[in-house]
């Protein structure tokens, strides 16, 4: 257990941030309401984040395999933390999302710093139940979130609950603070961030691309299936709705559900870790979440929706565990950073163009033979990724270190 406290400690950390974020979410959603009453201005919440992913991700990887990134983690958690503390004091909403841009903006620091930081801090043969652990605290937040920002709205105020995300950013920060360094080198590697040296990066990450061909094809297969995935989300409210005509409680009760079925599957994937392949939880986790869509858009009440929702959060804990260590076990270290950034990206421009696909084919056909079609392809990809890694020729790029 001595050699989990580290682990355990990043965990809590994040988890803790999770938790925060749901609960800001919900706040800052009324909160934007109540100040305009205006469903496009809370719409306009939703397009802050692939704008600031497209202005930062573009160079935020340079900067982040050149610094250490357990400082870069403290320093934007504190960054986040004091500037969400600024919303409820302003009543600007052009400032507000000025603000929220530059939260996000910093926030792109984070993910790609916490990959390296996590790849370097947890052993291989430790990573696979260490994502799961991590995808079952999501799952906590997620689920704990929207019920703590409910009772709080309900007894107190919004305001609050974005003060409260405010903490629990610092609370992130005092936690990683008191994880171990793991870039001392770094130090001295810095160099000023010119265009000269993004191109040479930029260059690195194509030639890094060229080489592990077999690694960009899980990429592409496995992306390709997830965005689709998130696309498809767009419309579920929609089709819950408008196609089956349930009410808002049932929405409601349906999202809490899939809340519960993926911390499940998060619970048994960090159970299994040691027993089951990497390739299980990558090709058959992916190609089961997609099922999932499939039966979900096929479903026809409350009960069928319900139980397909269930199966495709459970198995996407799955696919996310295992996505997150193929990754960590693949891509290069100290080009880590560069590539999530890099890749981030385009992932970004490619979810908002299938998004919008999706809406103006379910403006010209049935909602639920587009969702139908959309999730048919997803399910697809899966097939081929799965495939794909369970050919014996690509056993070597699935072992995993056992420990004694």
């Amino acid at each position: 257990m001595s050699t989990w406290k580290y682990p355990l400690l990043l965990i809590a950390g994040i988890g803790i941030s999770y938790l925060g974020s749901w609960i800001y979410l919900i706040a800052l959603n009324i909160s934007i309401l109540n100040m305009t009453g205006s469903a496009a201005a809370v719409a306009g919440l939703y397009i802050i984040r692939p704008i600031a992913i497209l202005l930062t991700n573009t160079w935020a990887g340079s900067v982040i395999d050149r610094v250490n990134k357990r400082k870069l983690m403290i320093w934007v958690d504190i960054a986040r933390g004091g500037l969400v503390f600024l919303i409820p004091f302003i009543d600007s909403l052009w400032t507000i999302y000025f603000i929220l841009l530059v939260i996000n903006m910093v926030g792109a620091f984070f993910g790609p710093s916490s990959s390296v930081y996590i790849t370097k801090l947890i052993p291989v043969n430790e990573r696979k139940r260490f994502n799961s652990l991590m995808s079952m605290t999501s799952s906590g937040a997620f689920l704990l979130g929207p019920a703590i920002a409910g009772f709080l709205i309900m007894y107190v105020s919004t305001d609050i609950c974005i003060l409260i995300n405010a903490v629990t950013f610092l609370v992130c920060a005092f936690f990683i603070f008191l994880l171990p360094d793991v870039d001392e080198k770094v130090k001295n590697k810095r160099e000023p961030i010119r265009l000269q040296t993004l191109l040479g990066d930029w260059n690195i990450v194509k030639d890094f691309s060229m080489k592990a061909k077999f690694f960009i094809t899980v990429y592409l297969l496995f992306q390709s299936a997830m965005l689709l995935g998130f696309a498809l989300d767009s419309q579920e409210v929609t089709f819950i709705k408008q196609v089956l005509e349930l009410s808002d409680r049932d929405y409601g009760l349906i999202v809490s559900l899939t809340g519960l079925g993926a911390l499940g599957g998060a619970f048994v994937s960090a159970l299994v870790a040691k027993k089951v392949a990497l390739k299980v939880y990558l090709g058959v986790g992916m190609l089961l979440t997609s099922a999932g869509y499939v039966a979900f858009y096929a479903s026809y009440d409350f009960f069928t929706a319900t139980a397909a929702f269930v199966f495709l959060g459970f198995f996407m804990a799955f696919a996310n565990a295992g996505y997150a260590t193929f990754f960590q076990n693949t891509v290069p270290v100290d080009i880590m950073g560069r590539f999530a950034s890099i890749t981030e990206m385009f992932q970004g421009m490619v979810q908002i163009a299938l998004t919008l696909l999706l809406g103006f084919a379910a403006e010209v056909f049935s909602l639920q033979f587009v969702c139908l079609i959309f999730s048919g392809v997803s399910t697809a990809f899966a097939l081929i990724l799965l495939i794909s890694i369970f050919r014996p020729s690509k056993a070597s790029y699935f072992k995993e270190e056992v420990s004694v």
